[in-house]
């Protein structure tokens, strides 16, 4: 196993819309079994489709600090669900080794180099999501689906 990745770039409609972001390189990694595949949102509990979320005050390191949240847009805290889902990410990278964890850019937990800015506007910002931060402040090497097509 060397990569994990976002369970929607392998084709899983999982994303909050019921949608997947499919990347057919990355869905013939997991059918050869050099990926496995996760999604945060999901681990923590929550079902698809769901009300889209975005960080208000903040990035994803923010939100693991305690000094930002992850909000629906009804404006129901979900923050402790998305540090939950990071954690239980987390344990999946520990426990497959793996070398390089790919995720998908712009959502609230995987965004890698940029997020929505909190005002449910479509207007992104630098900075990365909850599950991104955690795994990049335990050692691991997070991309998006965009610097990871970089390489084929």
């Amino acid at each position: 196993m060397k990569y994990l990745v976002s369970s929607c770039l392998a084709g899983v409609a999982c994303r909050y819309n019921g949608t997947a972001s499919l990347d057919e390189k990355i869905q013939e990694l997991v059918a050869q079994e050099q990926a496995m595949m996760v999604c945060p949102e999901l681990l923590s509990g929550f079902s698809t489709p769901r009300e889209p979320a975005e960080i208000i005050g903040g990035t994803g390191k923010d939100v693991l600090a305690g000094t930002a949240q992850v909000m629906e847009r009804s404006g129901r805290d979900l923050t402790d669900l998305y540090i939950k889902g990071s954690y239980q990410t987390l344990e999946w990278a520990k426990k497959l080794d793996v070398t390089c964890i790919v995720l998908k850019e712009f959502s609230p937990s995987c965004g890698t180099q940029a997020i929505y800015d909190g005002h449910f506007a479509n207007h992104k910002v630098e900075g990365e999501g909850v599950t991104s931060a955690l795994l990049r402040q335990e050692g691991y090497e997070v991309i998006s689906e965009i610097e990871f097509m970089k390489q084929f």
